[in-house]
C-alpha cells in the first residue's frame, strides 16, 4: 500500500482484550498504521484524504503459525525460506515457526543460522531439535539451542521414547521454554492411512488405530502431571478420544490442531483428492466435531497450518507412498471463516483467538495486536471471491495444495507485512 488511505468504516479488531468495532476507522500511510477511529478521521481530514468505506472487511492483527515444515530452506524445489515468507505475508501470517525436520536437522546451534530475514516483516521462529537427528536416541544440547535463539524444543511427528523424554524433563535444560511433541506412535499406526472405523474399512483404506494417538498421549499427560513446571505442548491432536483425554487431565498442556482436520474428514473427500495423505491421519466426522468443540472451549488453544511442502514429482505418487501433509497458508483463514464463523456462529475475536493470540502463547511469544507505527496488520474481505491457482506468484510454490481450480470465498486482500516480492494492494 503506497498511499495514504482512510478505511472508514471498517470492522476493527485491535487486540485480544478489546471487542471488535464494526464502525471503526484506520489511517494507513505507506503500509504503516497511523491512527484509529476519531483520531484517524481528524488526521485524514487535515490531509484531505476521503474515506474509503470497507464496512464488511476486517482490519486485524497478523496470524501466527506455530509449526510448519521446510525441508530445504535455501534450495528447495517445493518451497524456500524466501518463497514461504512471501506467501505467508500475502496470507496475513506475521509469524511462522519451523519444526526442526530438514535435510540438515536443526539440532545443532550452527543449523539455526541464516534465517533472520532483515528485509521481511514475517518473523520466522525455529524449533530446536529435541534429539539428535530426530532419532530419539540422544538428547541435543538443549541449553545451547535455546541460548542461540530456538523458540523451544520439538521432535518430529511422533513421540520420542518416554525414557528419553523423562530424562530431559529431569535435567530441565529447557527451563521455561516450550517442548512441542506429537502424541503419535508410528509402531501402532503401522501402514494405516486413515483413522480406523467402519467407513474406513468399507472404503478399503488401511486403518490407523485410535490407540496410535491415545496411548502416547496418556504417557505425555502423565509426564506433564509429574513435571508441572515444564511447558509441554501437544502437536496436532486429531481424534475425539484424544480430546476427551486432554479435557480430563489434571494438568493440561497447551495443544494445537492442524487446520485441515477442522474442515475435512474422511466423509468429505473423494478418493482422488489431495487431502487424504496426512499426519496425523484424517478422522471421521465425529473426530472433526470434537476438535472444533475443544477449540471453542479452550481445551485446544491453537490452529496450526503445519504446512509440509512437496513438489510436483512427489505429488504424482499414490497417497500411501508420498510424503504426508498439505501446504497453503492462504487457505486457512478463508476456510475457517466458512467453517467456524458462517456455519457455527463464532465471533471475529474467537477466530483470532485460535489463529493468532493462542498460537502466540503456545510459542511463548507476545500476542499480536494493532499498534500505531506498525506494519503488522491484515485486511480480510469475507466476500472476496477468487480461484485457487498455485501458479499465482503470490501463492506458495508447493504442489500439494488442496482445492486446485475451485472458486473460494474470503481472502486477505492486503497486509502491511513487507517481504521480498510482496505487494500491498
Amino acid at each position: 500500500m503506497r498511499q495514504t488511505l482512510l478505511l472508514d468504516p471498517v470492522r476493527l479488531l485491535i487486540s485480544r482484550d478489546q471487542e471488535p468495532n464494526d464502525g471503526g476507522a484506520a489511517l494507513i500511510q505507506d503500509g504503516v498504521l497511523v491512527a484509529f477511529d476519531d483520531e484517524a478521521r481528524q488526521q485524514a481530514s487535515t490531509l484531505g484524504v476521503a474515506p474509503d468505506p470497507r464496512p464488511g472487511q476486517i482490519l486485524a492483527p497478523c496470524l501466527v503459525d506455530p509449526h510448519s515444515v521446510l525441508d530445504r530452506p535455501f534450495s528447495g524445489a517445493a518451497e524456500t525460506l524466501l518463497s514461504l515468507r512471501h506467501a505467508a505475508a500475502r496470507a496475513g501470517y506475521g509469524q511462522v515457526a519451523l519444526l526442526p525436520r530438514a535435510n540438515s536437522w536443526r539440532d545443532r546451534v550452527e543449523r539455526l543460522q541464516g534465517f533472520a530475514g532483515e528485509d521481511s516483516d514475517v518473523r520466522v521462529h525455529l524449533w530446536g531439535g529435541f534429539s539428535l537427528e530426530g532419532r530419539g536416541e540422544q538428547l541435543s544440547a538443549h541449553g545451547d539451542l535455546l541460548d542461540q535463539g530456538a523458540c523451544g524444543l520439538a521432535e518430529d511427528d511422533a513421540c520420542p521414547p518416554i525414557a528419553l523424554l523423562q530424562r530431559a524433563l529431569v535435567l530441565g535444560e529447557m527451563g521455561e521454554a516450550p517442548v512441542l511433541l506429537a502424541p503419535r506412535d508410528p509402531g501402532i499406526q503401522g501402514d494405516g492411512l486413515v483413522r480406523e472405523g467402519v467407513a474406513t474399512l468399507r472404503a478399503g483404506w488401511t486403518p490407523d488405530p485410535v490407540a496410535s494417538e491415545t496411548l502416547p498421549l496418556g504417557q505425555l499427560l502423565d509426564l506433564q502431571r509429574q513435571f508441572p513446571q515444564r511447558r509441554l505442548r501437544l502437536m496436532n491432536l486429531s481424534t475425539a478420544a484424544a480430546v476427551s483425554q486432554l479435557a480430563a487431565a489434571s494438568v493440561r498442556p497447551q495443544a494445537s490442531v492442524c487446520w485441515w482436520h477442522l474442515v475435512s474428514d474422511h466423509s468429505r473427500l473423494s478418493p482422488t483428492e489431495m487431502g487424504w495423505s496426512m499426519t496425523p491421519s484424517l478422522g471421521a466426522p465425529e473426530d472433526r466435531e470434537a476438535l472444533i468443540q475443544a477449540l471453542g472451549a479452550g481445551v485446544i488453544q491453537a490452529v496450526a497450518v503445519h504446512a509440509v511442502p512437496i513438489d510436483e514429482e512427489d505429488c504424482l505418487l499414490p497417497p500411501d507412498q508420498r510424503k504426508r501433509g498439505l501446504a497453503g497458508h492462504q487457505l486457512v483463514l478463508p476456510a475457517l471463516w466458512q467453517t467456524l464463523v458462517l456455519e457455527r456462529g463464532w465471533t471475529i475475536r474467537q477466530l483470532w483467538e485460535v489463529l493468532s493470540f493462542g498460537p502466540s502463547r503456545l510459542l511463548g511469544r507476545p500476542e499480536e495486536r494493532l499498534e500505531t507505527g506498525s506494519r503488522r496488520w491484515l485486511l480480510f474481505d469475507p466476500e472476496h471471491s477468487w480461484r485457487m491457482d498455485r501458479r499465482d506468484p503470490d501463492q506458495p510454490r508447493a504442489a500439494n495444495q488442496p482445492w486446485q481450480g475451485l472458486m473460494l470465498q474470503g481472502r486477505v486482500t492486503s497486509s502491511g507485512l513487507r517481504s521480498p516480492g510482496n505487494r500491498c494492494d
